[in-house]
């Protein structure tokens, strides 16, 4: 075993499953990079140029594009330097950057959900009063609270690991979380692991009850409501429970994967399952929303075709 001291880096093990056909991951996982950060994009530019979809609703959505991109950022290049590279070695500093980054984009996409639930409740419970619930002051608070709350909470605990020393090297993943890394202490983590299930309580339990809540108070609505009411309420809150579904799945996928034993589980299925939450959540919702709102899809549209007509007219300038 290694003095502490002297343990600076880390060995991301998961890679060498990835050593026959690395290329072709790389390319797959390049592909995805671009696939991820143009969707969003085309997103975050269609929702901030339409003045008709300046709404709490679509302001939002954007907020959940953006953290979409803070998430794959952190993760990708990461992913693609050490698919091309023969060691998977990741130094302390930049394995704690990537845990910090990682685990608040997690923090900071339940929040958000969390907080369209909220709007989704208002808008159906309380449509006369939706302005006045929904003013942009308000809308602002709560974007800003949605990335400010987790990320202190975070930073609480993660701070804790930052004055730890190592004396193991060799991480089972394709990338640093804090799970993982305190496993590798040379000393005890009993203050870790109990600050550490305090912190998930904070960053899980407010943000679920304000979901289960709002979709209670949602469906107690709609059973005294019309056909119609209930259809449009249905149409409104898909999208979201989609997001909702599709988050909770990978985080579910990143617990079972790390702390319960999945031997019996081939070790790429175990990989790709602890990156479940970091890839489908960013690509899922950008096409969710903009292919089941149809505001967001017309606007997109509208996008495409202007585009389109831009470069018809160029190419006839040049000819």
């Amino acid at each position: 075993m290694e003095n502490g001291s002297a343990v600076t880096s880390f060995i991301l093990n998961a890679y060498s499953e990835f050593e026959d056909h690395r290329y072709g991951y790389f390319t797959s996982f390049l592909l995805l990079f671009i696939i991820l950060l143009l969707t969003n994009i085309i997103l975050i530019t269609v929702i901030c140029i339409e003045r008709d979809l300046h709404e709490p609703m679509y302001f939002f959505v954007c907020n959940l594009a953006v953290n979409g991109i803070y998430g794959t950022i952190s993760l990708f290049p990461s992913v693609l330097a050490n698919l091309v590279s023969n060691t998977y070695v990741i130094s302390l500093s930049a394995c704690l950057l990537q845990i910090f980054c990682i685990q608040t984009y997690g923090s900071v996409e339940f929040s958000i959900l969390a907080v369209m639930g909220y709007d989704r409740y208002v808008a159906i419970c309380h449509p006369l009063h939706y302005r006045q619930l929904m003013s942009h002051r308000k809308v602002c608070a709560l974007i800003a609270l949605s990335w400010i709350y987790p990320c202190v909470v975070f930073l609480v605990y993660f701070l804790l690991s930052v004055q730890l020393t190592f004396c193991e090297r060799t991480i089972e993943k394709v990338y640093c979380i804090n799970f993982e890394l305190i496993k590798l202490s040379c000393f005890e983590t009993y203050i870790q692991n109990i600050v550490g299930l305090a912190v998930a309580f904070s960053v899980i339990v407010p943000q679920l009850l304000m979901i289960l809540f709002s979709y209670a108070q949602i469906l107690r609505i709609c059973l005294n409501a019309s056909k119609e009411s209930q259809a449009k309420a249905i149409q409104t809150c898909t999208p979201h429970l989609l997001a909702v579904i599709n988050y909770a799945m990978g985080v579910l996928f990143e617990i079972i994967s790390s702390r319960f034993n999945m031997s019996h589980v081939p070790h790429k299925a175990r990989i790709f399952m602890s990156l479940h939450f970091v890839i489908f959540p960013p690509l899922c919702n950008p096409v969710v929303y903009g292919i089941t709102i149809q505001a967001i899809r017309v606007q997109i549209f509208k996008l495409f075709a202007t585009c389109k007509n831009n470069l018809t007219q160029q190419q006839v300038m040049i000819k």
